[in-house]
């Protein structure tokens, strides 16, 4: 049995890593400081789920917490790191500038110095498709510049992504970045544009299309995101032997280090989103147009090539599929009869 950390265990992703970890039969310490981002229930939930097994331990605790990180990597050995803890959403981070740094840069910072000084084989962290920023170029590959972000949320992950290089430079710290692309799924954040949207639909209160509606996105199914992470935690990042500092590529280094984009395959328009969404509850949305929202981009979509050529894998959940999961968990937990509970 091979005893795993993930970090943010009881936010969305890392609930559904840690549950699938503990499904193939390994031990996972979870961290997470159950902050009030959003719906703390919904948080205690999933933790609930997880503590049903006795391999799953947690610690409630902040990863900008110096002392607290030092402590849980001085106590315990891990076989990988899988770290999901940050700060999330592109608008919060206009308003709340500094959630970013404390979680996103110095509790990143903390994880990477408990993986140094623990000498853990294998760091897999969260990065973001948002690093993409004012790029243009479709499909987003990992041999694309990220030097243009448009949020201070994506400006932290494009951080995360050279404070990672930095160690696997200096270290030896094998660390795999990992650009998560519209994350959706049963058990998902109430802030993104899914949930929000089912919530909206089923109250009768009109759903707020940005940009009017003239966005695309590259929506990743959270089983794809879990099989990839899963497939990662055998395979460490490795120096790359044809990299050259002459022709420098971004997506991997002379260390061990490296990049991946992990979203769905089709790039799917905001309007064929929501008819999705319509056709799995049932119901009409009534639509609210606004203009395009700052930090926000117009469109994304992801080039794989590389994370197939990494796990053998690509994420293959339809818009369709997924959207009708998550329909029926949302249902199942916020509904009666396809009313939705005060």
């Amino acid at each position: 049995m091979s005893t795993y950390l993930v970090t943010g265990a009881a936010g969305f992703i890392g609930y559904h890593v840690a549950n699938r970890i503990l499904s193939d039969g390994h031990a996972v310490i979870g961290v997470d400081n159950v902050n009030d981002y959003y719906d703390v229930s919904l948080k205690r939930a999933r933790l609930s789920q997880l503590l049903e097994s006795d391999a799953f331990s947690f610690k409630e605790s902040d990863i900008a917490d110096s002392g607290s990180m030092e402590q849980l990597f001085k106590n315990q050995h891990f076989d990988a790191v899988v770290h999901l803890a940050a700060q999330a959403g592109v608008r919060h981070s206009l308003t709340h500038p500094h959630d970013y740094a404390n979680a996103n840069l110095i509790g990143f910072l903390n994880i990477l110095e408990g993986c140094r000084h623990s000498q853990c084989p294998n760091l897999i962290y969260a990065s973001s498709s948002s690093v993409y920023g004012s790029n243009t170029q479709m499909p987003f590959s990992v041999e694309h510049s990220v030097d243009h972000p448009v949020s201070l949320y994506a400006a932290t992950k494009k951080a995360n992504e050279l404070m990672a290089h930095s160690y696997s430079h200096l270290y030896k710290l094998p660390t795999t970045g990992l650009r998560f692309f519209t994350v959706y799924g049963p058990w998902g954040r109430p802030d993104m544009a899914l949930f929000l949207f089912a919530k909206a639909i089923l109250s009768g209160d009109p759903i707020k299309l940005f940009n009017n509606g003239n966005m695309r996105r590259s929506f990743t199914y959270i089983d794809d995101i879990v099989e990839s992470i899963v497939r990662l935690l055998d395979l460490p990042a490795e120096p790359n032997p044809a990299w050259s500092s002459d022709r420098p590529v971004p997506s991997s280094s002379a260390a061990p280090y490296r990049v991946l984009n992990i979203g769905g395959g089709e790039s799917v328009e905001l309007t064929r989103f929501v008819e999705i969404i319509e056709e799995c509850l049932g119901k009409k949305a009534q639509r609210e147009l606004l203009p395009l929202q700052p930090g926000d981009v117009v469109a994304s979509a992801a080039d794989v090539s590389m994370l197939e050529e990494v796990t053998g894998y690509r994420p293959q959940t339809t818009i369709e599929d997924g959207v009708a999961e998550f329909c029926r968990w949302f249902l199942d937990r916020y509904s009666i009869n396809g009313a939705l509970l005060d």
